[in-house]
């Protein structure tokens, strides 16, 4: 009877342990394939369904290859951050060209806003919208974001984000009721009089940081009273003069009128 080798059997696991190695990573192999694939499909179909949106509300200013018109700009190479931030705010589409685009009404739900995003920025390499990991400001310094939000913003903005007026009837808008993305996205792409803040001149933590910070002080109360706007002593005490001593004038006048 012959007798088998002594390494045998420890030849015989490795070759098995190689041969299900093979097989596995052939079989992640097509299923990772498999998920490219589908992902690329889902994309193609969000940007056909961009591509039709974008024809039915965009075209008539921006053309129907988002080249720009008149009165229009391009489009091609702002990304997907520029159009969330103009469509979900209500800015985009606009009614008629002015000095700015007012904030309004939203008119496209959030596939639709997903859809024009991925068929613009298939036009062209832009800055991408930011994940829900880049906008979570919890962990974020407020203090830091404070600094920089009165060096880089408030002389727009104002010091406590209320916004404010700028030439050319152009204005600073108010943040109290914009998301932490649109926060993002606005810092990023630089809509309307607004500089571009790229990650190179604010780091994703800078912005989170004043993310954090304009979030802060929107939760803050207005401890005297009426806050209108916010907009400083001056403005403040102009309004006091203006509409304090006006009506005390006024019903001076009133009652030296009832007198006689």
């Amino acid at each position: 009877m012959r007798r088998r080798h002594r390494a045998a059997a420890p030849m015989l696991v490795l070759l098995t342990l190689a041969l299900i190695g093979v097989l596995y990573a052939a079989a992640g192999s097509a299923t990772s394939a498999q998920a490219s694939s589908d992902a690329r499909g889902a994309n193609a179909e969000l940007i056909k369904q961009g591509q039709q949106l974008f024809a039915e509300g965009c075209s008539s200013c921006h053309g129907l290859g988002a080249q720009g018109g008149p009165e229009a700009p391009t489009l091609i190479g702002v990304g997907s951050a520029a159009v969330d931030f103009q469509v979900s705010t209500g800015r985009m589409p606009l009614a008629a060209p002015g000095a700015q685009a007012p904030q309004k009404p939203v008119i496209y739900n959030d596939e639709e806003i997903a859809a024009l995003a991925a068929f613009v920025a298939s036009l062209g390499p832009g800055p991408q919208i930011p994940t829900d990991e880049e906008i979570n400001y919890q962990d974020a310094d407020l203090a830091e974001g404070g600094e920089l939000f009165r060096t880089n913003c408030s002389q727009c903005h104002n010091f406590t984000g209320e916004g404010g007026a700028l030439s050319n009837g152009a204005y600073a808008p108010n943040l109290m009721n914009a998301t932490p993305r649109q926060i993002y996205e606005a810092m990023l792409t630089g809509p309307e009089n607004m500089p571009v803040f790229s990650n190179e001149t604010l780091t994703p933590e800078n912005k989170r940081a004043i993310i954090k910070y304009i979030q802060h002080m929107d939760e803050q109360p207005d401890y005297g009273g009426w806050g209108i706007g916010s907009l400083g002593p001056v403005t403040e005490g102009l309004f006091i003069w203006v509409i304090g001593i006006g009506l005390m004038i006024g019903a001076a006048v009133w009652i030296g009128a009832r007198v006689r």
